[in-house]
């Protein structure tokens, strides 16, 4: 059985997004509903949406950053009860046992997970829909629980902003006495430096942008560099135990690997539509490591709303309603958001 929700989709690559219907499972045995309270955006939604990354199906609802409340419970639920705070990241089911899985990174899992969206729906057929929607239906394994002190809006960007820069920083074991760099303040970024200070850390900001040495500084980094100022750069040659390249725009790793102390890590969670040239002896002398990072398994993921509540960390946000998001993504692309943007989804009951 299936129930009909409201949602914003784009129908075509050189579509704009606009209402549209769409079927959600009703809920299996092992299943919650949950009413979608906010989304945030992520630049993800609009290389999905926009079939940049060429693997497209339409219509595509986007959305990967939901929090909600558990309107309906399966008979077999026992995580979760009607009226809780609850939320869903990347992704919503996966093979459960491979490695990956078995280990709790079903983010790596060896068949790939099933994504929020734009994946095929093990359910009801044909591909799954996001979180631009009223409702969404997913299993309580891949649900998390939202602690009740954060603010529920600028909680949504967590889910991908937060855990993508969260889960390699613990991978790495960032903390107290390191040297930790944030290259690029924008989504990404500026939860890079509100996580590494928050584990101790000495963090400096690199950023191309003049405008944004004042909110580095507030955001929390010890030192805020202006990339594109070589001689500052340079002060910092080979100090860094750990650097996190945010940046999604070409640019050159080599001027950051070079950075980096003896058998210091870099690892990029931006990503770059072409390959990054990468100079041999950035990394062979003094022997570095350049590592990519995704997204965190779903213990990782409750681990760091977790750790997010005890130290009061949230995204910083601008909220819209839902029929301004075409707006919104415009300025996404041109870099005009500080520094995510959030859907009230209450607005999509209008439209």
């Amino acid at each position: 059985m299936t129930t009909p929700a409201k949602a914003f989709g784009s129908s075509a690559a050189t579509s704009a997004l606009a209402p549209m219907g769409i079927l959600r499972r009703d809920p299996k045995e092992k299943d919650i509903e949950i009413e979608i309270l906010y989304c945030g955006v992520c630049h993800s939604d609009i290389h999905q949406a926009r079939n940049e990354w060429h693997n497209t199906v339409y219509p595509c609802v986007p959305g990967h950053e939901i929090v909600g409340r558990v309107t309906k419970v399966g008979s077999q639920v026992t995580k979760f009860k009607v009226g809780d705070l609850s939320a869903v990241g990347c992704m919503v089911d996966s093979c459960r046992t491979c490695p990956s899985c078995k280990s709790g990174l079903e983010q790596y899992c060896d068949s790939w997970p099933t994504f929020t969206y734009n994946s095929a729906d093990k359910h009801l057929g044909g591909h799954t829909f996001g979180g631009y929607s009223t409702h969404i239906v997913v299993d309580e394994s891949y649900v998390l629980r939202v602690p009740k002190n954060l603010d529920l809006a600028a909680t949504a960007p967590l889910l991908c902003a937060g855990i993508t820069t969260y889960s390699p920083m613990r991978h790495w074991k960032v903390g107290p006495g390191q040297k930790v760099g944030i290259v690029g303040l924008g989504g990404l970024g500026h939860m890079g430096v509100k996580f590494a200070k928050a584990f101790g850390a000495h963090v400096v900001l690199f950023t191309t942008s003049p405008s944004k040495v004042a909110d580095g500084l507030r955001l929390g980094a010890h030192e805020v560099v202006v990339s594109t100022n070589q001689e500052e750069v340079m002060k910092h040659y080979r100090s860094f135990d750990f650097i996190l390249d945010c940046v999604s725009a070409q640019h050159d790793v080599n001027l950051y690997l070079n950075l980096l102390k003896l058998d210091g890590t870099m690892t990029l969670v931006g990503a770059p539509e072409h390959p990054l040239p990468v100079a041999a002896f950035s990394l062979l002398m003094p022997r570095r490591k350049f590592t990519g990072s995704g997204i965190g398994g779903i213990a990782e993921t409750q681990e760091m709303l977790d750790f997010c509540a005890q130290h009061n960390i949230v995204c910083d946000i601008e909220l819209i309603p839902m029929q301004k998001i075409n707006e919104a993504w415009e300025r996404l692309i041109k870099q005009d958001v500080r520094y995510r943007f959030v859907i009230d989804m209450a607005s999509l009951k209008s439209v």
